[in-house]
């Protein structure tokens, strides 16, 4: 005999009723999860992916206060693998004004965007969280729109909670692909490695 549609529904299994290991149950409260548990509540969830969407658009708003306040006083920037692949030596950034001074410096005739999608935390005890994200960013002259870089990078980010905000301790970029023209970032970058790179 065929089956009615409510003794489908009858018989179709409750995902919601499903038992759930004790452990992997995160209790929350006004103060957030249980950090024993390592979950991170959906409250610190938006905070430390914030710090990184304050790295993009301090650039491309160019709000060196905003960029700023991604950062802790004692943070580094790894932005060497990307140099690297268009033949550019360039050691990590140390410190927060460091930070500051050489990406404003570095950008100070582009116009940038940058979108950051599939953020994941990849580690928190509460008061410090590991974080993976894709970030594509785009650089064009100023008034010259018609030449541009654009990468496709993997971030890799410590945060620390420092005074209740989420600030970058250590930012290690990863670059998958690009498009463009490396010297519209890289003045200096060697012609050879232009020419060697197939998606510059």
């Amino acid at each position: 005999m065929p089956m009615h549609e409510h003794d489908r529904r009858r018989m179709a299994p409750s995902f919601a009723a499903a038992s759930v290991p004790a452990a992997a149950v995160a209790r929350t409260d006004a103060a957030g999860p249980a950090h024993a548990a390592g979950a991170v509540g959906p409250r610190d969830q938006l905070a430390i992916v914030d710090a990184l969407y304050r790295f993009g658009a301090g650039q491309d708003l160019r709000d060196r206060a905003l960029f700023a306040s991604a950062f802790a006083a004692d943070a580094t920037l790894d932005f060497s693998q990307p140099a690297g692949r268009f033949g550019v030596a360039l050691a990590p950034f140390a410190g927060r004004g460091v930070i500051v001074e050489t990406i404003f410096a570095a950008i100070a005739a582009l116009d940038t965007t940058h979108t950051v999608t599939n953020p994941r935390i990849t580690g928190y005890d509460g008061e410090r969280a590991g974080l993976f994200a894709l970030v594509e960013a785009q650089h064009l002259p100023r008034g010259d729109h018609r030449r541009h870089l654009l990468l496709k990078n993997i971030y890799h980010v410590d945060l620390v909670r420092h005074d209740g905000l989420w600030l970058i301790e250590h930012m290690r970029i990863d670059n998958v692909w690009s498009a463009g023209d490396p010297t519209v970032l890289f003045a200096n970058a060697p012609v050879a490695a232009t020419e060697e790179n197939p998606h510059g």
